[in-house]
């Protein structure tokens, strides 16, 4: 293909697309992808890619790989789709067991959907119902953490931060929930008691209304990229016994091997009331997400009023995304996923230091295969992006941050193309 393709393409895509997060009066960078393959995405004008973002963090393999080509091809000659409604499946049915064999113990059941931010939709209403079916019906709301980020659905967005977040415009329109000042204590470090003084005060106050505390393990993801200490979980935990509220962890992003453990909460050996989990679940295939959680939950859901969890979405457990999943799954198992993962962060680590040295830089910081550089103003994407193209790396900056989350297969000399050309970027700024 060639640059005048390309064009044409753009220009096609500006009559008739609307991109996420992007205006549609004004036009936004665009660069058609041709194919992707490995870590590399190729343009239709000739150029090619190595990708740091893997894709909003999920292809975690890298692109077009063959086992889960494989997956998909064997899975299209039963069925690609069939309703879960009444009717079930082999794949649906091994991916549930596999990720409860993955996942703490006591991890019982899996409700399946379409995104993270449907899985976390469903964990809200799990916990809103559960508490119904326990005789508590005042116990509806949620207590989220201030730079947390949850998704772009009514239900997530109101347990996303209100003032640093994304959704401000619709604050009138979302539920009023309670957040709680995020932790302030680094990842390694022991948490002290102070640091939950803020849980710890609204639990005491509103506990009797709180259905559930909502929180991201050990990395806030798109709400800032902040990474805090595992003990945080630990002292959390305990505060939700005591107050008799639920704890809801959404893995989203940091599940399957992200920050070094195969799941965010392993750092802490906690185990929630109901798990969130979505992103790298297929490798970046199709869309599909899982909600998880304990025998009590399920029970406690089951004794509500309607005798049945409320929620139904049309592709939920759709087969051929299940067969990708279990086959992405049991790829990242069969790998040296953690060797990989520890190898990224030491390449991130050593590759983005220079960037501390630069006036305009607020931090640095890496953990497991995600690496940050903090400034101390916002970027301007529509300068920013094609700068990176331009350097042969496809990263996609929000706010103040210019991060990366690589695929795990990523090679030493392309994390280092990658790390040098974040660097320069800013430099640039």
């Amino acid at each position: 293909m060639s640059e005048s393709v390309s064009m044409d393409l753009i220009a096609r895509d500006q009559r008739a697309v609307w991109h996420p997060y992007a205006s549609a009066v004004e036009t936004p960078a665009l660069f058609p992808v041709r194919s992707a393959a490995g870590v590399r995405l190729a343009l239709t004008d000739g150029r090619t890619l190595i990708d740091g973002m893997a894709s909003w963090w999920c292809a975690i393999h890298g692109y077009n790989h063959p086992v889960l080509n494989q997956a998909v091809t064997a899975q299209l000659e039963d069925m690609s789709h069939v309703m879960f409604g009444g009717l079930t499946h082999q794949p649906a049915i091994e991916l549930a067991e596999l990720l409860c064999a993955l996942t703490p113990e006591s991890l019982e059941r899996v409700f399946f959907s379409d995104s993270g931010s449907v899985a976390v939709e469903v964990a809200l209403k799990m916990a809103i119902q559960y508490w119904q079916g326990r005789g508590q019906p005042r116990k509806q709301k949620m207590l989220a953490l201030r730079n947390g980020y949850h998704g772009d659905t009514l239900g997530a967005m109101s347990v996303c931060d209100p003032v640093t977040g994304m959704h401000q415009l619709f604050s009138d329109a979302l539920t009023t929930q309670f957040f709680a000042e995020a932790p302030q204590t680094p990842f390694g470090a022991v948490c002290p008691e102070h640091d939950l003084a803020s849980v710890r005060t609204i639990l005491e106050q509103s506990g009797d209304s709180i259905a559930a505390v909502i929180v991201e393990p050990v990395l806030q993801g798109a709400g800032g990229m902040r990474f805090y200490s595992a003990d945080y979980l630990t002292k959390l935990k305990a505060l939700c016994d005591t107050h008799g509220v639920l704890l809801v962890f959404d893995e989203i992003a940091t599940g399957f091997g992200r920050t070094g453990k195969l799941f965010a909460l392993e750092h802490a050996n906690v185990t929630p009331d109901i798990l969130c989990l979505g992103k790298a679940l297929t490798g970046g295939y199709m869309t599909l997400a899982a909600t998880l959680c304990t025998a009590e939950i399920a029970a406690g859901v089951c004794a509500s009023e309607a005798g049945a969890f409320m929620h139904g979405p049309t592709f939920m457990a759709n087969p051929l995304a299940c067969a990708t999943a279990l086959a992405s799954v049991r790829l990242l198992l069969s790998t040296s996923w953690k060797r990989n993962v520890t190898r990224l962060e030491t390449q991130l680590r050593q590759g983005l230091e220079p960037a501390r040295q630069l006036a305009q830089v607020a931090d640095v910081r890496c953990l497991g295969a995600t690496g940050v550089i903090e400034l101390h103003n916002a970027v301007d994407m529509q300068q920013v992006q094609p700068m990176f193209v331009e350097r042969g790396v496809w990263v996609r900056p929000f706010g103040k941050l210019v991060y990366v989350m690589p695929p795990y297969i990523m090679s030493d000399a392309d994390t280092s193309t990658l790390t040098a050309a974040m660097v320069d970027v800013v430099r640039q700024l």
